[in-house]
């Protein structure tokens, strides 16, 4: 299997972003996490009406992988279906730090203006027990 690349990742977070469910804020996310070995799980945003209950995609992917087994992580691209560059939230990044503190971070407008960031760099000092 041929390793996956950051714009096949993006391109996965955004086609996911199209089921995000946002009915409140309309600011659709969606977010493709890689394994050390090579497996993508995908995610989206879920808006609730108790807005505290909401979930990111973020944390929707890295939670479906962990419950999966996995729980070593190489990248993880953020994308919206709009258009709009977004980046994990300061929750995010605590979570997905508990796993990969050297996680890459792929965000971009679209899969010809990506950025690549380190979560150790999006979030200095991050904490682990």
């Amino acid at each position: 299997m041929s390793k996956i690349t950051d714009i096949e990742l993006y391109k996965l977070a955004r086609k996911s972003a199209e089921n995000a469910y946002a009915p409140f804020s309309g600011f659709k996310v969606g977010a493709a996490i890689l394994t050390t070995g090579g497996d993508v799980f995908t995610g989206v945003n879920v808006e609730n009406s108790s807005y505290g209950a909401t979930i990111c995609a973020e944390r929707v992917a890295c939670t479906k992988a962990v419950s999966e087994g996995f729980r070593e992580f190489e990248a993880i691209a953020i994308a919206t279906y709009g258009g709009v560059e977004a980046s994990p939230c300061g929750m995010c990044r605590q979570f997905l730090f508990e796993f990969a503190p050297k996680l890459r971070v792929i965000t971009g407008k679209n899969e010809d203006e990506i950025e690549v960031s380190n979560l150790d760099e999006l979030l200095p000092k991050g904490f682990r027990l």
